[in-house]
């Protein structure tokens, strides 16, 4: 539901059914958007852990050419950076944990950004808006999280 709804307005007018179809737009549920965030952005990071997987020689020297993280020998980073792909999203999509994981990989967001792509602010911006949404309001009424969450707390 929307935390505002818009104000009801005479139906033939255009303001009327503006203000209606915003209000219907208002009751789509809120727990399958985020679904819907936690299945995209985890699809992102498992697909490019499943290619770090795939080849692994390349990956190694893509960290020590091209990804160069620093404070962090080469092999470490992308073991690192490869669990966290595969970990990470799988605890996103079942929204277990899903917090944690959003974190994880908003850190590493913010490595890429920073060390690795600067060049790739917006894709990076929009990673890091839907990791936050998760991170901060949680994964949602459709989550392992809220299923153990209700049974603990009933």
């Amino acid at each position: 539901m929307t935390d505002t709804p818009y104000l009801a307005g005479d139906s033939q007018t255009l303001a009327g059914r503006i203000a209606a179809l915003l209000n219907l737009f208002g009751r789509f549920p809120l727990a399958l958007v985020l679904l819907f965030l936690r299945i995209g952005i985890g699809g992102t990071f498992f697909k490019s852990g499943l290619n770090k997987i795939q080849s692994w020689d390349s990956t190694l020297s893509l960290f020590a050419e091209e990804y160069k993280v620093p404070l962090l020998p080469n092999e470490l980073a992308a073991w690192m950076a490869t669990a966290a792909e595969l970990v990470c999203p799988v605890m996103l999509v079942l929204g277990l944990l899903a917090r944690l994981g959003a974190a994880a990989l908003l850190g590493m967001t913010f490595v890429i950004q920073v060390f690795v792509y600067p060049e790739n602010w917006v894709e990076h911006l929009l990673w890091a808006a839907a990791l936050l949404y998760i991170l901060t309001r949680g994964p949602g009424a459709l989550s392992l999280d809220a299923l153990i969450a209700r049974r603990v707390y009933r």
